[in-house]
């Protein structure tokens, strides 16, 4: 008999999250039948998305995420013990499930990890996933960046951002990145080569970027909202493009989100007419019919020295929660994992 733990979403999050809003359960994991497999977790994801789709969801199911696992035991040919996986199963350590038969709410289906020679598995959870095709579609095809181009990344010292960064840097872009320290502002230049770093947190946006950047910004790569991606807009040159990933600022404002003063916002119609900016929201699920090209992409791009990855690991099932409000407080340099 194996034993499992799961955190179970006990209320939905008002708010920034509470610990006691989950609960940690252990359950027996049922015996594996035909066409099934029994996963065991190595690696769970905790991304920013999970706090406004949890607002979606009905108390008392399993906590909602991605996670890297081994297959312990199969009844499914196709899907041979030993082999890892990447699925959509939630915060758990063992799952059985027959992942030919998963219904639609299971956008991304489960899928044999590809060789990834000698890198880790968890890059299947960044890099190499979900986060990794984010940047590389929401980068290309929203802003069809062009050499010689200005870039403003927000969130850039993030799983996404910093990804965004290096492939502008590869594309041959003048790239600018907004973050929340010092040493994220080091990192990103030193290290991943971005142009310029703004440290938001002691620096006025508007007036930073408009001495790095004084010939204007022609594509922002928006992963925060509010006021800084007011303070980007306002300079961004005629035909501008506005990728709009997500709204980090706004995700901890749970019951508040409908509220008269959150709906308020610094006007930024002007400028979207009068320069004639493209501003359009995604949500990577649109290219999954292209997923196997943006890994592969992305993978060339790492086995070429082109794209650096950093992982912020958090040791222990147990401590999902703390690695999962951390990375909401923007803790994580690089794509926030737990390793179990």
């Amino acid at each position: 008999m194996v034993i499992g733990k799961k955190y179970i979403l006990t209320k939905n999050f008002k708010d920034e999250p509470q610990e006691d809003d989950l609960t940690l359960v252990e359950f027996e994991v049922p015996p594996v039948t035909d066409g099934e497999i029994l996963v065991e977790a190595e690696y769970l994801s905790v991304d920013p998305y999970m706090r406004p789709y949890s607002d979606t969801m009905s108390p008392d199911i399993t906590m909602i995420g991605t996670q890297v696992a081994k297959i312990l035991e199969s009844k499914n040919p196709n899907w041979p013990v030993g082999k890892k996986i990447f699925a959509n199963i939630g915060w758990t350590t063992h799952s059985v499930f027959n992942p030919e038969l998963l219904d639609e709410s299971y956008i991304i289906s489960p899928y044999i990890l590809p060789d990834f020679d000698d890198l880790p598995a968890s890059l299947a959870l960044g890099m190499l996933g979900m986060p990794g095709n984010t940047a590389y579609f929401g980068f290309e095809e929203i802003c069809k960046p062009k050499a010689g181009e200005t870039v403003v990344v927000s969130g850039a010292a993030g799983a996404v951002g910093s990804h965004v960064g290096q492939i502008a840097k590869i594309l041959g872009l003048k790239v600018i990145g907004i973050v929340g320290s010092e040493a994220k502002c080091k990192w990103i230049v030193d290290e991943l080569g971005f142009d310029h770093a703004i440290n938001y947190k002691t620096e006025d946006v508007y007036v930073a970027l408009s001495n790095v950047a004084p010939e204007g910004v022609d594509c922002y790569f928006d992963n925060v909202g509010g006021e800084i991606s007011s303070s980007v807009i306002h300079q961004m040159n005629e035909f501008g493009r506005i990728s709009v990933c997500g709204s980090i600022s706004t995700y901890n404002t749970g019951s508040k989100w409908n509220s008269n003063n959150l709906l308020k916002a610094t006007v930024i119609q002007k400028a979207m007419i009068f320069k004639q900016l493209k501003m359009e929201g995604f949500l990577v699920y649109r290219w999954i019919d292209r997923w196997n090209e943006g890994i592969e992409k992305n993978l060339t791009w790492i086995r070429e020295g082109k794209l650096i990855y950093k992982e912020t690991v958090t040791e222990g099932f147990e401590n999902m929660f703390k690695a999962f409000t951390g990375m909401l407080k923007g803790s994580n340099i690089g794509k926030a994992i737990v390793r179990v």
